[in-house]
């Protein structure tokens, strides 16, 4: 896994982007190890904003939502609903109150059986030392139709 403090290669880096970048690495880690929901959730503001574009009827964690529970459901839903086969993180960006992390992931829907390949983005934007919004953007057509079978 590589990262980079900046998006701009000869600018500073300042002890906010150090934290920023901290802060993704730590959820990176966090959901890694198989850390429990709770402990994951506190790395996040109470009132987070929460989006994946995708087909909202599918999957419980596609689409707008708000709170922490919305990061608690997902971890719980996708442990739940999904056989983690690969998580591959290529680079990680990050600047005073955002981290962006790109990669490739494959999972296995326990209940159709059927496997989904997808890039991802994961936006992170920070405020005062936790998440603040979450955005993931991945193939989401590809995704809901693995989930449907």
């Amino acid at each position: 896994m590589t990262a980079r403090a900046s998006r701009y290669k000869n600018k500073k880096v300042s002890m906010s982007q150090n934290d920023t970048l901290h802060l993704a690495r730590e959820f990176l880690r966090c959901m890694g190890n198989g850390s429990e929901a709770a402990e994951i959730a506190k790395l996040f503001s109470e009132k987070m904003e929460w989006e994946i574009a995708g087909d909202t009827g599918v999957l419980p964690w596609i689409g707008q939502k708000s709170g922490r529970a919305a990061i608690t459901d997902f971890v719980n839903d996708s442990r739940a609903m999904m056989e983690r086969i690969s998580f591959e993180v290529h680079d990680i960006l990050a600047d005073d109150d955002r981290a962006v992390i790109l990669g490739s992931l494959a999972s296995k829907f326990k209940r159709t059986g059927k496997i989904v390949k997808t890039d991802f983005a994961i936006v992170l934007s920070v405020t005062k030392g936790e998440i603040v919004r979450f955005q993931m953007l991945e193939d989401s057509f590809a995704v809901s139709q693995a989930a449907r079978g």
